[in-house]
């Protein structure tokens, strides 16, 4: 019987949210894409299959002063980012989509600084 890794079970546990979870433009899906290195919010419109918004630890100006882009505190600021950008473009509620991965750790911390700045999940 042949194994799955565990990219491959997150990706499953994935397509399983995304049956129930879709975004529109008055209530767009915040995609959490976490990596080794990064973490990745995004914004997106699944009615049109438009990117609104985005944030991540790969932009310099959310990567100043951070001892390290993929941890907690990283991802609290990318929360932060997200709201804002999300409120820029008159959005205040959200649809959470966690990408497959455990709400905790990081994703947990993402979620909730982006309600602390005002989205409503």
């Amino acid at each position: 019987m042949p194994r799955t890794s565990k990219d491959q079970a997150r990706q499953k546990r994935h397509l399983r949210v995304r049956k129930k979870v879709a975004g529109t433009a008055e209530r767009p899906r915040l995609l959490v894409r976490r990596t080794l290195h990064h973490i990745y919010a995004t914004l997106v419109d699944d009615a049109k299959g438009h990117t609104v918004a985005a944030a991540s630890t790969r932009e310099k100006s959310l990567a100043e002063g951070l001892s390290s882009r993929s941890n907690t505190d990283a991802a609290k600021k990318v929360g932060t980012a997200i709201a804002v950008k999300a409120k820029e473009y008159g959005i205040s509620q959200v649809v959470f989509d966690r990408g497959g991965y455990k709400y905790h750790g990081r994703v947990a911390a993402l979620a909730d600084a982006a309600r602390e700045a005002g989205l409503e999940f």
